[in-house]
């Protein structure tokens, strides 16, 4: 077993009944997939010994992940499906113990969401394992319907209400940046000074070290808002990282942002509302959608279009008019 160049990625490399194996390792940093090589071998030999539970797919999957934010919340997903699933066999959950899962978690008063989202990620960690050649067939996990998708958003005036009501000044930085540029929060987070090209007014979200993800990241003009915001924290930033706190980066805004909402009367407002305010934004004002695409960090403005072209104020107008008739006067009985 060793570490090879496949595809650009990293993987592992073995012989097994005359055919090559060669599951990747989902990185090309020679560090980082040294790291996930050793979690891979300990895997393999705790599988060689006994067979493999959820919980070695749980871990193993996350620690595939480094110190992307996925991670982190399936620390949090772990209180919930660990004690259900973590000693099942991994490859003979049924749908019977899904869908006891659901009627438990909805009896705590957990929304199908959440519900749909936690069970989502086991299926993730079987799918993983089975790639890595941990287990023969990962399951099929049965969830409930995915949740209508939730139209929050801010209007303009709440947008520029909430930047006044943030207090630390890097959670406001965030809220401009998260408004101007459609950005996720991650995005923001991890910008670094020298992404903001201020000779071009261009900011560059997508950071060229970062793994490639289906989640993509623009680059975005700057517009006065933004790049007044920006040269002001320049001077006096103290790290790399666009929005920092103590010289440190920043982790989270939830906090901050959550606060500034409960001001201006929003409480339900999150770091990814901005997002979608400003693409219903740039859709009312009638940009069009292969623009917005752009701006989001979309691949296919097919997506783009099926969730904000019903904002646009041109929006299948001329479709409309090919169907408008001219008719007489109503006739009015004597």
């Amino acid at each position: 077993m060793r570490l090879v160049k496949y595809r650009g990625k990293w993987a592992v490399e073995w012989w097994e009944n005359g055919k090559r194996q060669r599951p990747s390792l989902g990185t090309d940093d020679p560090l980082e997939a040294q790291r996930r090589f050793e979690q891979y071998k300990k895997l393999r030999a705790e599988a060689e010994r006994r067979p493999v539970t959820v919980e070695d797919c749980w871990n193993g999957y996350r620690a595939s992940l480094g110190e992307r934010p996925a991670a982190t919340t399936m620390g949090f997903e772990w209180k919930s499906i660990g004690p259900a699933f973590g000693s099942r066999l991994a490859d003979a959950i049924t749908e019977d113990e899904c869908n006891a899962y659901t009627k438990a978690r909805r009896a705590k008063g957990r929304s199908d969401g959440t519900i749909w989202t936690e069970l989502g990620r086991l299926r993730m960690c079987l799918v993983w394992a089975e790639g890595q050649n941990l287990i023969g067939k990962a399951p099929l996990i049965k969830r409930p319907a995915p949740p209508k998708p939730r139209d929050k958003h801010l209007s303009r005036a709440q947008a520029s209400a909430l930047i006044d009501a943030c207090n630390a000044p890097h959670v406001r930085l965030f809220a401009i940046l998260a408004i101007t540029t459609a950005g996720r929060a991650g995005a923001i987070l991890d910008l670094t000074w020298d992404r903001v090209d201020f000779e071009r007014g261009l900011i560059h979200l997508d950071d060229p070290e970062r793994a490639t993800t289906n989640k993509g990241r623009a680059t975005v003009p700057m517009n006065n808002l933004s790049r007044t915001a920006l040269a002001e924290a320049r001077e006096s930033a103290t790290s790399s990282y666009v929005i920092e706190w103590a010289g440190e980066k920043v982790g989270s805004v939830k906090k901050g942002i959550k606060a500034a909402g409960r001001k201006i009367g929003c409480p339900w407002v999150s770091p990814h509302v901005f997002r979608h305010s400003a693409a219903r934004f740039m859709a009312e004002a009638g940009r069009p959608m292969t623009e917005i695409a752009a701006f989001l960090g979309h691949s296919d403005s097919r997506l783009t279009e099926r969730v904000y072209a019903k904002f646009s104020p041109t929006y299948l107008r001329e479709t409309g008019s090919a169907v408008d008739l001219e008719v007489g006067p109503v006739k009015r009985r004597a």
